[in-house]
């Protein structure tokens, strides 16, 4: 495992912005080998009625890995994705994917969106992205823009 110099994800925040000490304690308690599932930090999020981006910025500060993303996109081993993409997406989700477009890319949160509206599964719709060719954006935990 690299060093916590290595990894550096703290340097992505302002050295003076402060952990929140509740967040803190429970992902510390939470966090198994410095390593956090995305369930379990929308989990701390919930719970504590803190927006997911302060569990992911505690996760930052601590240097600990966020892991299982819940879109599949990160955090599975060695194969770091975990998605199957299918060989076509119908029409109207393909639709749907392209009318909440930023910049070309599907914002997470907008994912998540879908997902609930559709009462389909995350990965479903970021299986779906993978075939589209549209990358997923703006991880509600700060893992990636």
């Amino acid at each position: 495992m690299k060093s916590d110099e290595e990894k550096g994800f703290s340097k992505k925040h302002p050295p003076e912005r402060e952990t929140n000490p509740d967040v803190l304690r429970e992902v510390q308690s939470r966090a198994k080998d410095q390593e956090l599932p995305c369930a379990v930090a929308f989990d701390i999020a919930a719970k504590l009625g803190v927006p997911p981006e302060e569990v992911g910025f505690t996760t930052d500060r601590l240097e600990f890995h966020i892991t299982k993303c819940q879109l599949g996109l990160y955090g599975y081993g060695p194969e770091k994705k975990h998605l199957t993409p299918p060989q076509s997406v119908a029409g109207d989700l393909e639709a749907d994917i392209r009318s909440r477009l930023v910049n070309g890319r599907l914002p997470c949160l907008e994912a998540w969106r879908i997902a609930d509206e559709r009462s389909m599964g995350k990965m479903e719709v970021s299986s779906a992205c993978e075939t589209l060719g549209i990358k997923i954006c703006n991880c509600q935990l700060g893992a990636f823009p």
